[in-house]
């Protein structure tokens, strides 16, 4: 780096980013200024503390608050991508989703589509953490809107099966239920990671269009092709990242409600997403990190630092554009 770091954290905290020891102030997402007020911002942080859609060990309504303590822990810059993304882009956290109706699962998806709604209406890229991946859904109802997206999501599971025990909006059908709201292109949706006795529920992946590579394929084919293939599939679309943190093994990442063994290990995830550089990246959601089951905080950190690594490709994204 040609620029002096005081210089830089300088210019940083005239932005408002929270300075400090990681273990001292208000924790905000990864030292972002907290703000209510939409006006003049780019990319919203937000927590989703939400779990009543998933069918496995509850706790990832704790999930936020959790990162936003560890996240101070996370750097401001990318050494690999040579990004700071607070110095590329106005950040802030705009807090958590609020949920009037928390214990009724179904009035629950569509307040946070109406929440999400209000951003798509202020031009505000999100990055969420939830929660369950039950919440992706309304996300994306409301991110495409208007648009159909393309999706990338990095999970253990296609989350593509139908309805359970009555419920349709829970976190293992999120991505049917995108696609038959019409709100994503299953051509355009690569599900990166898949692996498990769980494979056997998703039919409705492979028949709708959806591009699945399996764990061993990942490393069959290694990143490079893998991420030729993404990039060929999704084009310039605007894309979002769905990051589920039982993509990782459960090794790297102990906490959460739905681990599957044989995952990516913590650098494996890093590398796939810094190589997602390019493509019209406009939200993303960190998800299934469960405290309860965490380990020292091993999975908290990592949940932060692939929450960081979306923010990296969302501000580079704007950056970009406005340039043009």
């Amino acid at each position: 780096m040609k620029e002096d770091v005081n210089s830089i954290i300088t210019r940083l905290k005239s932005k408002g980013m929270q300075s400090g020891p990681y273990f001292e102030g208000i924790a905000t997402f990864l030292k972002a200024p907290y703000k209510t007020d939409l006006k003049d911002l780019d990319i919203g942080l937000i927590g989703l503390p939400f779990d009543l859609g998933t069918t496995n060990y509850p706790g990832a309504r704790l999930a936020p608050r959790e990162v936003r303590n560890k996240s101070k822990a996370v750097g401001i810059y990318n050494h690999q991508t040579k990004l700071i993304p607070l110095d590329i882009a106005r950040v802030a956290d705009i807090g958590d989703v609020p949920l009037p109706n928390r214990l009724n699962l179904d009035k629950s998806i569509k307040d946070i589509e109406d929440y999400y709604l209000k951003l798509v209406e202020s031009n505000i890229k999100p990055i969420t953490i939830g929660g369950d991946h039950s919440v992706t859904f309304p996300i994306l109802k409301a991110l495409g809107s208007k648009e159909k997206l393309a999706v990338i999501q990095i999970d253990a599971h296609c989350d593509t099966d139908s309805d359970y025990y009555g419920a349709k909006n829970y976190h293992g059908a999120t991505f049917k239920n995108a696609v038959e709201a019409g709100v994503i292109d299953p051509n355009k949706t690569v599900q990166l990671g898949i692996r498990g006795t769980d494979d056997l529920y998703w039919k409705f992946s492979q028949e709708s269009g959806m591009k699945v590579i399996h764990i061993e394929e990942y490393h069959q084919l290694g990143l490079e092709r893998v991420i030729l293939t993404i990039k060929e599939i999704v084009g310039n679309t605007p894309t979002y990242v769905s990051f589920d943190i039982d993509s990782l093994d459960p090794a790297f990442a102990p906490g959460t409600g739905t681990p599957v063994v044989g995952g990516f290990s913590s650098y494996e995830a890093l590398q796939i997403l810094r190589n997602l550089r390019g493509l019209n990246i406009i939200g993303g959601d960190v998800v299934e990190y469960c405290p309860p089951f965490d380990n020292n905080g091993i999975t908290a950190l990592v949940a932060a630092t692939v929450m960081f690594e979306i923010l990296c490709l969302v501000s580079e994204n704007i950056n970009l554009k406005n340039q043009k």
